[in-house]
């Protein structure tokens, strides 16, 4: 399954200065694993600037890194809207959805995303991955195919990846 993201980079020249050091700080408290004090930062930031993208991205990684993935498919599905032709919100909300045991729903959310994401090695590599548990091994294959074409990286995940077994075993 794909990997949580580790950070999450901020586009900071679009951000005020006094936001910046709230969201790095925030991100810094994320990558100590200091998932309470990183959500608190956040929520010292304005109302106005908690709705940018950029501070609903930030609280979605800090959310899933903390594995509360019922709130953080809530953040996620708000990225999405907020963000509907960009891709991190799908590919998110997905993996929150299979984390909370709804792999078909996790599929369902993936494929409903922007046509963008098919042009990404991970939207493949985690399609493969929920086709495999939804047992559609065939469709798994072809998706994991894509995403080592597109990503040789993914090659190395699939090989110890637990949702992938019945491929290799196949």
């Amino acid at each position: 399954m794909w990997r949580l993201p580790r950070t999450c980079y901020i586009p900071l020249d679009k951000v005020e200065e006094h936001q910046q050091r709230i969201l790095l700080a925030a991100q810094g408290y994320c990558e100590l694993q200091m998932y309470d004090d990183a959500l608190a930062e956040l929520d010292t930031l304005p109302a106005e600037a908690k709705r940018d993208p950029s501070a609903v991205e930030m609280r979605l990684v800090i959310l899933m890194q903390a594995k509360r993935w019922a709130e953080a498919l809530i953040t996620a599905e708000e990225l999405c809207r907020m963000r509907p032709g960009a891709t991190p919100g799908y590919i998110h909300a997905a993996f929150c959805l299979h984390e909370l045991g709804r792999t078909a729903d996790a599929r369902d959310r993936l494929l409903s995303g922007p046509p963008a994401l098919h042009k990404e090695a991970t939207f493949h590599y985690n399609l493969a991955c929920y086709e495999c548990i939804l047992g559609n091994l065939e469709l798994a294959r072809m998706h994991l195919d894509k995403s080592i074409e597109i990503d040789k990286k993914f090659r190395d995940f699939s090989k110890t990846d637990p949702d992938l077994a019945a491929l290799r075993k196949g």
